[in-house]
């Protein structure tokens, strides 16, 4: 195992190790007792269902069934060398490392998005996907990883967003860990990896709703 894989499974560590109990104390928000994470994370679908993370996770469903029916949909829509600059946008539709990227994606999908929107709002929640997977994308496709596809950039946008804003208004120890996330993310640039580009893009887009919410209180 040489430093660059170190490098990237410590970048892991530092998203995974606040963002677990980060997200679960945003889904939790509310409640009179503290749950367990994996309880707090399954009430983040509580009634009103957040209805943009449903379709969002359908929609995954969906094309995870055709690419896996269809094979060709993969090199169809996911980046390719010299390629279209459309396939920024398409490239996130699809899976291009099979059935444990699919799966994974889709779980991380189903526990983060709910909790960004009860925090963000459905557009702003779509907003922030859209916007950090496709300068992930962008950035791949101009010499970063030329080939390939996944929304897991874009699922780290939501990450970035949700942790940028907890640093500003959240509380306790779990507010400075969260500062973590940004961090990994400029690492993760450095190292020429796409979810750097996600994550830092997210949490930029995170800082708005935190800085005017602060503004509002403050004023």
């Amino acid at each position: 195992m040489n430093m660059h894989t170190v490098s990237l499974y410590g970048c892991a560590a530092a998203v995974v190790a606040p963002g677990l109990p980060l997200l679960a104390t945003l889904a939790g928000e509310g409640d009179r007792r503290q749950a367990p994470p994996p309880v707090a994370l399954l009430r983040a679908w509580r009634r009103p269902v957040p209805r943009a993370a449903a379709v969002l996770v359908a929609v995954m469903v969906v094309l995870g069934v055709v690419q896996t029916a269809v094979p060709g949909t993969v090199d169809a829509l996911a980046r390719q060398p010299h390629g279209a600059w459309w396939r920024a946008v398409t490239a996130l539709l699809v899976q291009s490392s099979g059935w444990f990227q699919l799966l994974f994606n889709l779980a991380a999908l189903a526990v983060v998005a709910p909790v960004a929107e009860r925090r963000f709002g459905a557009w702003r929640t779509v907003l922030v996907l859209a916007v950090s997977g496709v300068a992930a994308q962008a950035v791949s496709m101009a010499g970063w990883s030329p080939r390939g596809g996944g929304d897991s950039v874009a699922i780290c946008g939501l990450v970035g967003a949700l942790a940028s804003w907890y640093a500003v208004r959240g509380s306790g120890a779990l507010r400075w860990a969260a500062l973590a996330v940004p961090a990994a993310g400029l690492v993760l640039c450095l190292l020429a990896d796409n979810h750097g580009v996600g994550l830092l893009v997210g949490c930029a887009l995170g800082l708005v709703p935190a800085v005017r919410v602060t503004a509002a209180a403050v004023g």
